[in-house]
C-alpha cells in the first residue's frame, strides 16, 4: 500500500516531517530511496512550470528519519525531493511514504498538518457483478436500492461505506449490475476475489476505430432507388432506433417523420453552453464524462470542469459521421471536396430514428483531436446501460479496446452481452490494426465485428512531372494551383540544423526560404500545416496500403510508393524539377472492388479462435457523410474551415453502414432476435468481388476470412436469407461455461438463475454460430449446427468447397423445412487426409459450406488448422 504526498509549497519546513524507521531492510531501502528522489525531483521538474527555467533543477534533497519510533503508527520510511530557485526557495515538492506495518492514518494526519494534499496511489477500476435482480423494467426504488446495495459492498471492502459512496464514480443500476471506483490494488485483488463479483479490470481508454456506398452495395442505382431494393421493402427502416452529435446537421432534420415511437424511454440532456435540440428524427441525446473526469483530477486536483466535457454535441466530428453513416435523411447536393456539391448523402436507415451516446471527447492538443483515444471504459459501460434502457433497438459502436485477454473484462464486449440479452444488437468496429494478423477488436460472438473494404469509387487527382510523367493519386483537394510550380523534396527543405531524420517535414524543420511558393514533396507530413505554414503551394505524400485521400492545410495528392519514389528520383535528376497538380475528381468503375482495406484488423481471433472475426466487411474508405460544424476537415483545432459534410476512413465508417442494413432487417422482422439478423447479414454476404473473383487484399492478393469474414455485404440478399443460425441465452451461457466460468459466476448474468444451469455437454465447436472455426483439428471432428427456416417451404441441398488435405461429410446432405420457424440439425465431419502433414506455415486452410434451395444461397465460411504434432 502507497500514499503519495504532494504539494507546491514556497517553505521547505512544512515538508519536513518525522518518519519512523522500525524496519529490518532500511539499509537496502535507503539506496532504493536516493534512486527514486532524484527520479521524482526531475519529473517534478517536469511538471511545475514554475521551476522549468531552471535547467537542470539546482539542488534536489533527499531524507530518511532514521530516529527510532516508538508509536507503531509511525512506522513508515518515506522519501522525497525538492525543487529549489535561485534564491533557495521551495518551488516544488514530493513525499512518497511506503506502510510496512501499522496504519497509514498517522501519514496522512501529518500532511494535512503541514498543508500537504494526499493523493493515494489508487486507479480506477471496473468492478463487473453480472446482472440485477430486479428485471428488465426497474423502478426508482429499484436503482435506488442498487447503488446503495454497491455502496455497502464495497464499504464491506475497504472498511466505511461513507468512503466507500466517494470512491464510486459511476453506478450502474438499470440491467448491468457494477460499478467503477478508485481502488488500492489490494482492495481490487479482495474484489476479484469475492464470490459476487464476475470480474475486476481497469478502467481503460477506448479508442476511436475511425457517399457512393449504397449504390455500390445495391439500394440504389445511378440515385434511382428500384422498385426490389431492400429499402423500399424495409420502409427506409422506419421507426426502428439507432443509438456526439451536430443536431443541426440536415442528416437529422425531422422533416416528414410521424411522431416519436411509444416505445421511447430516452432522454434530451441538455446543456447551457452549446446547446442541443432533440426532434422525430434525433430522439435522445446523452453524455458520459465521470471517467474522463475522475482521470483528469487524479493528474490536476484543482482541474476546473470546462463547458466542451459537459456536452451531448458532437465537437469534433466522429459521433456526427457515424450516426448519419447508419440513419442520415437523404440530404441532396453533398460532397467532399471542400463543400463542393455533387450528391445525395443518405444513411443505411434513412427514416430510422437516431439517439446519440457520446462518451468520447476530443482534445485542444492537435495530435490528439487526430488520434486520440479520450473514451474511458467506464462512462462507454453507462452509455449501455442506458441505451438498453431507452428502447434502443440497434447499437453501432465504433470503439475498441488493443490486447484484451478475456471477454469480461472489456466494458464495450460486456455492454453488448447485456444488450444482446434483451434483444439489442450490437455492431462493432473490427479496429484499424490491420494488415497485420490477430489485431483485431470486439471479438466477442455476440456481437456483429465489422471490417472494412473498398468499393468501386475513388476521389483522384493527377500529378504531370516536368519530364511528362503522369501519376495518379489520391486526393480531396480542389482549386489547385492552375500552373506548374518548382517541386523541392522534404530532404532538401530541411533548415541547416535538421537531422537526416526530419527529411519528413517535421514541425520545426523546414527552411521557409526553401519552401515558399513550391511544392512540397513529403513522405508523411499528409495534413501539410508545417508546409501551408512556410508557405508552400501545394503537398505531394506518399502512402503503402489502401488508395485513399485525406484533407489538408493547403492541396495535397497522396501517391503509391512506387509512384511517390519516382517523383523523388525526378527531383535527383534535374535542377529544374516541376509538376502540375490537377484538382480532386470522382472515378468510378475501379477494379478489384471490394477490396479488403488494409487498415482493416485481420483475424485469427485472440481470445477464442473458434470464432471467426470479423464477421463481415462492409464500404470504410472515404465514406462521405454528416460533419460537425465544431470543428475543420483536417480534426485540428487550428483548421479554421467547416464542411458540413466530409470524407472518412475506418472500420469505424464500416460498422454503421452495417448497422443501417441490420435496422432495415429490424424493421421487416421485428420479433427478430440479435442472432438472427446477425445471421442474416453474415450468411449472404460475398466473398467474391463485382466481377465474381474472390476478394483481395489491398495488395492484389487472394484474401481469407480472417480478413473478410463471412464476407462482404449484400443488403439486398439480408432481407431474406431463407435460413438462420439462431442463438438464444442459454446457449451463449453455455458458451460462457464452456469457456471456464463457473456456473455460480454465469448465473449472474440472469435474473432466474435457476433456470439456466450450465449444460452438462457443451461442446465449443458446436455452438451455433454462422462461421465454422476448427484451430486444432486432429484426425477426425465432427460439427453440429442447427438452422432455422425464416422464409418460404423448401428443401437445402448442401455443398462444401474442397479444403486442401481435408475430406467432408456433410449428413444429412439434403434439408426439407415445411413451415416458417421450423428448426432443422445438420452435422459436418472433417477428416485429414491419410498421413496428412501440416502444410509448410502451419497455417490455416479455408473452405465454405452453402446450403440453397435454388433461389436463397446460405454460405458459411470455414477455417481448419491442424493440431501441432
Amino acid at each position: 500500500m502507497q500514499y503519495i504526498l504532494q504539494a507546491i509549497h514556497p517553505d521547505p519546513e512544512p515538508w519536513l516531517g518525522t518518519f519512523g524507521s522500525e524496519h529490518p531492510s532500511l539499509p537496502q531501502l535507503k539506496k532504493i530511496v536516493e534512486i527514486a528522489a532524484k527520479f521524482l525531483l526531475y519529473l517534478l521538474w517536469f511538471l511545475s512550470p514554475s521551476s522549468r527555467a531552471l535547467l537542470p533543477p539546482q539542488e534536489g534533497f533527499v531524507k530518511i528519519n532514521t530516529d527510532a519510533a516508538t508509536n507503531s503508527e509511525k512506522n513508515l520510511a518515506g522519501l522525497g525531493a525538492v525543487i529549489r530557485d535561485e534564491t533557495g526557495q521551495v518551488t516544488a515538492a514530493a513525499i512518497k511514504v511506503s506502510k510496512f506495518h501499522g496504519s497509514i492514518a498517522y501519514a496522512e494526519a501529518e500532511a494535512m498538518e503541514w498543508g500537504l494534499q494526499v493523493a493515494r496511489d489508487a486507479q480506477s477500476y471496473i468492478v463487473y457483478l453480472g446482472a440485477h435482480s430486479h428485471g428488465p423494467n426497474p423502478t426508482l426504488a429499484d436503482l435506488d436500492r442498487a447503488e446503495n446495495y454497491h455502496h455497502e459492498f464495497l464499504g464491506s471492502i475497504i472498511g466505511s461505506r461513507d468512503e466507500a459512496r466517494e470512491l464510486i464514480s459511476s453506478s450502474y443500476r438499470r440491467h448491468i449490475n457494477g460499478f467503477a471506483a478508485d481502488l488500492e490494488e489490494e482492495h481490487a485483488q479482495q474484489l476479484a476475489n469475492h464470490p459476487e463479483v464476475v470480474s475486476v479490470f481497469l478502467n481503460k481508454p477506448t479508442k476511436k476505430l475511425t457517399t457512393g456506398a449504397w449504390n455500390f452495395l445495391g439500394l440504389e442505382k445511378d440515385n434511382v432507388i428500384p422498385s426490389n431494393s431492400t429499402w423500399e421493402k424495409a420502409r427506409f427502416g422506419e421507426d426502428v432506433i439507432i443509438g456526439g452529435i451536430c443536431p443541426e446537421s440536415e442528416s437529422f432534420s425531422d422533416e416528414e417523420m410521424g411522431p416519436i415511437p411509444s416505445k421511447w424511454r430516452g432522454t434530451c440532456q441538455n446543456d447551457d453552453h452549446y446547446g442541443v435540440e432533440c426532434n422525430r428524427k434525433l430522439i435522445g441525446i446523452r453524455h458520459y464524462n465521470k471517467g474522463l473526469i475522475s482521470a483528469a483530477t487524479k493528474r490536476n486536483p484543482a482541474f476546473d470542469i470546462p463547458p466542451k466535457l459537459k456536452t451531448g454535441r458532437d465537437l469534433d466530428g466522429h459521433g456526427t459521421h457515424t450516426l448519419s453513416a447508419a440513419a442520415g435523411n437523404f440530404v441532396q447536393y453533398v460532397g467532399a471536396f471542400c463543400n463542393h456539391r455533387y450528391g445525395t448523402a443518405k444513411g443505411g436507415s434513412p427514416r430510422a430514428r437516431v439517439a446519440s451516446y457520446k462518451v468520447c471527447w476530443y482534445s485542444e492538443d492537435d495530435h490528439n483531436a487526430a488520434h486520440g483515444n479520450d473514451c474511458m471504459e467506464q462512462d462507454t459501460i453507462e452509455a449501455f446501460d442506458d441505451a438498453i434502457h431507452d428502447g434502443v433497438d440497434i447499437i453501432t459502436v465504433s470503439l475498441g479496446y488493443d490486447n484484451i485477454a478475456d471477454f469480461l473484462s472489456d466494458g464495450v464486449v460486456i455492454g453488448a452481452f447485456h444488450a444482446t440479452m434483451n434483444g439489442v444488437l450490437t455492431v462493432a468496429a473490427s479496429g484499424n490494426g490491420g494488415p497485420e494478423p490477430q489485431t483485431i477488436n470486439n471479438m466477442a460472438p455476440w456481437m456483429l465485428t465489422v471490417g472494412a473494404s473498398t468499393m468501386d469509387r475513388e476521389f483522384a487527382g493527377y500529378i504531370t512531372l516536368g519530364n511528362n510523367k503522369r501519376l495518379r493519386g489520391a486526393s480531396l483537394s480542389v482549386d489547385m494551383p492552375r500552373k506548374s510550380y518548382p517541386l523541392i523534396s522534404g530532404e532538401d527543405a530541411r533548415m541547416a540544423n535538421a537531422t537526416d531524420k526530419d527529411a519528413s517535414c517535421k514541425p520545426g524543420t523546414l527552411d521557409r526560404k526553401k519552401v515558399q511558393g513550391r511544392i512540397l514533396v513529403c513522405l508523411h507530413e499528409e495534413k501539410g500545416y508545417e508546409a501551408a505554414k512556410k508557405g508552400a503551394v501545394a503537398m505531394i505524400t506518399g502512402a503503402s496500403g489502401t488508395f485513399s485521400a485525406s484533407y489538408g492545410f493547403l492541396p495535397v495528392t497522396k501517391l503509391k510508393i512506387k509512384d511517390f519514389e519516382a517523383v523523388l528520383d525526378y527531383i535527383k535528376s534535374t535542377k529544374d524539377a516541376k509538376a502540375f497538380m490537377t484538382d480532386a475528381q470522382t472515378e468510378f468503375a475501379i477494379e478489384p472492388s471490394p477490396a479488403v482495406a488494409s487498415f482493416s484488423s485481420r483475424g485469427p481471433n485472440r481470445i477464442d479462435p473458434s470464432i471467426i472475426k470479423p464477421d463481415v466487411i462492409a464500404p470504410g474508405v472515404n465514406i462521405v457523410a454528416a460533419y460537425t460544424s465544431e470543428r475543420g476537415p483536417t480534426g485540428y483545432a487550428r483548421d479554421n474551415r467547416r464542411f458540413a459534410f466530409t470524407a472518412m476512413d475506418g472500420t469505424s465508417m464500416s460498422t454503421p453502414i452495417v448497422a443501417g442494413i441490420a435496422g432495415l432487417i429490424k424493421t421487416v422482422h421485428p420479433d427478430w432476435s440479435p442472432a438472427a439478423i446477425k445471421s442474416a447479414i453474415m450468411t449472404t454476404a460475398r466473398a467474391t468481388d463485382a466481377n465474381n473473383k474472390p476478394i483481395s487484399e489491398f495488395n492484389g492478393k487472394e484474401a481469407t476470412a480472417f480478413a473478410y469474414g463471412s464476407g462482404h455485404v449484400d443488403p439486398n440478399s439480408a432481407l431474406d436469407p431463407g435460413l438462420v443460425y439462431d442463438l438464444t441465452l442459454d446457449d451463449y451461457l453455455g458458451y460462457l461455461c464452456n469457456r471456464g466460468y463457473k456456473e455460480d459466476v454465469v448465473k449472474k448474468f440472469v435474473v432466474d438463475p435457476a433456470k439456466h444451469p450450465c449444460p452438462k455437454s457443451f461442446e465449443l465447436a458446436n455452438f451455433n454460430y454462422p462461421s465454422i472455426a476448427i484451430p486444432e483439428l486432429a484426425g477426425s471432428v465432427t460439427v453440429t449446427r442447427k438452422l432455422k427456416n425464416v422464409g418460404t417451404p423448401g428443401t437445402y441441398k448442401a455443398q462444401v468447397k474442397e479444403i486442401p488435405g481435408i475430406s467432408t461429410d456433410v449428413e444429412p446432405g439434403s434439408l426439407t423445412f415445411t413451415h416458417v420457424n421450423e428448426e432443422k440439425t445438420f452435422k459436418i465431419t472433417f477428416t485429414l487426409a491419410q498421413n496428412a502433414k501440416p502444410n509448410a506455415t502451419n497455417d490455416y486452410v479455408f473452405g465454405e459450406l452453402i446450403w440453397s434451395d435454388g433461389t436463397h444461397r446460405v454460405r458459411s465460411p470455414i477455417a481448419l488448422k491442424q493440431k501441432s504434432k
